[in-house]
């Protein structure tokens, strides 16, 4: 039987879903380019990437979250808690203040995963409410206020602003947790479960898949990497504070759904994901650029967000839209 082309068959397809990001990342690169001759250069691509680093770092740890069909909407509030226990704890601990901060961070990742899968709370309570008491937390230690890295701990945190043979420290750092995180999703047991957890849990089930374990380690490195990107925050402003990093949790959702991770998961990656990044990073610049004024930005995240999850979700998933 001849089948019939179909425009929305095309746009539905997985490799299109790969490729629409690239073509607008490219695209967008070109535009600035055009408005301001010599962006594309070695000095402000650099600048481009290391000023991505850290949304890069939390959209990562989501990805996982929404790999599975679920939702993190504690990263922000765990970087916050990481920025401030950093801050607290450099002049006292020295070098170990970095685990410990980052260890935190795993540690609300696994609650948010065992109140998700042993409670049955829906991902997005579960995360919600852990991020008000991880922000209630760094509230309380840190007296609601910012806490400045003084010189001494400065210096522990000079090699984050470092830069090696003219690539900052921090790019480096983000490209090899993408490294990582690319591996352990395309090469690992748990990556594999996971996309299939995100493709249909009841066939995960029934494949004899663990998919509350799967759950729990996707929750707990989502947690982890949002400390690392908090850590990484504060050591590059000299400063943590309970609301650091508050209004970077819409833009690392909207990084992962614009670089074509589907929101009902089982499709997308890291790879996806970092091209998202660049994508809304260069959209900010590009307000800047204009002229565009910062509080609106969260607007203008929000539609784009909007735009991205109608365009890529799967709807076959979803018997009722609620």
């Amino acid at each position: 039987m001849k089948e019939t082309f179909s425009i929305k068959r095309v746009f539905e397809g997985k490799w299109t879903q790969g490729a629409i990001p690239l073509v607008l990342l490219v695209a967008l690169l070109l535009i600035i380019e055009i408005a301001a001759p010599g962006f594309l250069t070695g000095e402000t691509l650099s600048l481009l990437f290391a000023n991505t680093a850290v949304l890069f770092i939390l959209a990562t740890g989501v990805t996982f979250a929404i790999l599975l069909g679920g939702i993190d909407l504690s990263i922000q509030a765990v970087a916050s808690l990481a920025s401030v226990m950093l801050a607290q704890l450099l002049p006292s601990l020295g070098f170990a203040a970095f685990p410990v901060a980052i260890l935190s961070g795993l540690a609300f990742g696994l609650l948010s995963g065992i109140v998700h899968v042993k409670l049955r709370v829906p991902s997005f309570v579960a995360t919600l409410a852990t991020g008000g008491v991880v922000t209630g937390l760094a509230l309380w230690v840190s007296n609601g206020r910012a806490i400045t890295i003084e010189e001494a701990g400065r210096e522990k945190t000079a090699w984050i602003n470092a830069t090696i043979s003219g690539l900052p420290v921090v790019v480096l750092i983000s490209a090899l947790i993408g490294v990582v995180s690319f591996l352990a999703l395309r090469y690992t047991r748990f990556g594999r479960q996971a996309i299939a957890v995100g493709a249909g849990e009841p066939a995960a089930w029934a494949a004899g898949i663990n998919v509350d374990r799967t759950k729990i380690i996707a929750f707990a490195a989502s947690g982890m990497l949002a400390a690392i990107a908090g850590v990484v925050l504060a050591a590059r402003l000299s400063s943590g504070s309970p609301v650091l990093a508050n209004q970077l949790l819409l833009p690392a959702i909207a990084a992962v759904i614009v670089g074509g991770t589907a929101i009902t998961g089982g499709l997308g990656g890291v790879a996806r994901t970092a091209v998202g990044a660049l994508i809304i990073s260069i959209v900010r610049i590009g307000m800047t650029f204009v002229g565009v004024n910062i509080f609106l930005e969260n607007m203008v995240f929000g539609a784009v967000l909007i735009a991205a999850v109608a365009i890529t979700i799967d709807r076959s998933k979803i018997a009722v839209i609620k």
